[in-house]
């Protein structure tokens, strides 16, 4: 008779194989003495594998992870799991309920790792993470959106020459694979640092839900389960294209923003891709792409100041642009 596979300790708990736990990581306390907790779901498999660590909203307004965690939260049986894998759907539990990015303190959650325990709340709340879930992660997807008022085709962001990460990225599929090295103090840069494949999965628009991006990362999630082999099941994928650079577009005036474009759109140098005019005239100035590229971000505001960011365009090598081109209609039917 095969040896059972021991017990996951987490938050003084022990979760036995082949079952599911909801727990409670002590966060902090609000002004008037409420204990609030990071909530950790731990599916720990009969069988033994890797630990993926899936989170979302460490930037609070952040909450299509919140929606894709919930979701996955009924596709994942830990009877015919290989691994565990620990959910945790509201890192920035303060920014969630005060619906921002930021804790009370205006400080970014993602710019405190790997904090400290005896600093002021966003260290203790990124040392938390880090001590408590990074180090016990194998593998870990971080789900991010756009910014508020900025809405993103979905994509995924990771370091390219690093294999392991480049693996999970294309199984995800999403449509878009961004070069990206981050800083050592995000999530996400702490967890390269410290050996961690760790990819960021970005899609939608702060404060609003995304069918697109929701359904998205669902799949996305699921795939790179597969592939690391934690659960059986078909790789559903769409074929990545990796962007050699991206930028964003700004503006040279002020005033009201007619946009000629979608997300997703193709644009050729030279096109007009919006007209920015004055509230009181008929005046319109023209912006043209500087480069042949697609839109993967969008300024959803009508209005702008000089030197803001109205469009974020990838650029490609090669014939790739065609690639994503052809295959851009197809994905954002499927997920329409």
């Amino acid at each position: 008779m095969a040896k059972r596979r021991e017990a996951f300790e987490f938050a003084g708990e022990a979760v036995a194989a082949g079952t599911a736990r909801t727990l409670r990581l002590p966060a902090a306390r609000l002004y008037n003495d409420t204990q609030l907790d990071l909530m950790v779901e731990v599916y720990h498999g009969s069988k033994p594998g890797p630990t993926l660590l899936v989170c979302a909203a460490i930037h609070g307004d952040e909450l299509n992870g919140i929606e894709i965690c919930r979701r996955l939260m009924g596709r994942i049986n830990p009877k015919a799991l290989h691994g565990t894998v620990l959910l945790v759907p509201i890192v920035n539990v303060f920014g969630f309920i005060q619906k921002s990015r930021y804790l009370p303190d205006r400080r970014d959650l993602n710019r405190c790792f790997p904090g400290s325990e005896k600093g002021a709340l966003a260290s203790r709340l990124a040392n938390l993470v880090a001590t408590e879930l990074l180090s016990r992660a194998s593998h870990i997807i971080d789900l991010h959106t756009g910014a508020i008022h900025r809405d993103n085709l979905p994509q995924i962001r990771c370091d390219t020459s690093d294999p392991v990460m480049m693996a999970m990225a294309g199984a995800f599929g999403a449509p878009l694979i961004m070069d990206s090295r981050a800083k050592g103090v995000s999530l996400r840069g702490y967890a390269n640092q410290k050996g961690i494949p760790c990819i960021l999965y970005e899609a939608g628009e702060a404060l609003r839900f995304s069918e697109l991006a929701i359904r998205t990362g669902v799949r996305g999630v699921l795939n790179v389960m597969r592939m690391l082999e934690m659960q059986k099941g078909p790789i559903r994928r769409t074929t990545a294209v990796s962007a050699i650079h991206s930028y964003w577009l700004r503006s040279d005036a002020d005033g009201l923003v007619n946009k000629k474009i979608r997300l997703g759109q193709r644009v050729n140098k030279g096109n007009i891709i919006a007209h920015i005019v004055s509230p009181h005239g008929t005046e319109a100035l023209p912006v043209r792409a500087p480069s042949d590229g697609i839109i993967i971000g969008i300024s959803n505001i009508p209005v702008t100041n000089e030197g803001e960011g109205m469009f974020h365009i990838a650029q490609f090598q090669g014939d790739e642009i065609e690639i994503l081109n052809e295959q851009l209609d197809e994905f954002l039917m499927e997920f329409a």
